[in-house]
């Protein structure tokens, strides 16, 4: 269900590079949260690093939508980069697992792994 890899890198050089993998696999990033910073401005006792890259290829997300409209509720991906004790981590929910939670079109199974399969290569790209 989960693609994680640790990153030898410093959380603020894993951002960066996941940033940089990400436009050059032809997708865009739409807008990051920084989840850490938000906790912490609402009083919460988070100690770790975490940033969510909303993610998006706009012809795939176009084939997803043309076929069922309400799975605009499972876009855009999204990949993120955060500590653990210490280690950075960097991963994402499969699209192909979830897709199929949601959706038995068979058209949109091609279209998922090949997201997938281009997401995880961005996260690897970015180990």
């Amino acid at each position: 269900m989960y693609h994680i890899v640790e990153s030898g890198k410093p959380f603020e050089q894993a951002a960066a590079d996941l940033e940089a993998a990400v436009k050059a696999g032809g997708f865009g990033v739409l807008y990051v949260h920084d989840l850490g910073n938000t906790l912490r401005s609402k009083g919460q006792p988070f100690t770790e690093q975490c940033r969510i890259f909303e993610v998006c290829n706009p012809l795939q997300a176009a084939k997803v939508l043309a076929r069922d409209l309400r799975l605009n509720m499972a876009l855009p991906c999204r990949i993120s980069v955060y500590t653990e004790q210490g280690r950075t981590r960097i991963g994402l929910i499969l699209p192909a697992e979830m897709l199929a939670g949601l959706t038995q079109d068979e058209a949109l199974r091609p279209v998922a792994a090949e997201v997938e399969a281009a997401l995880v290569g961005m996260v690897d790209a970015a180990r």
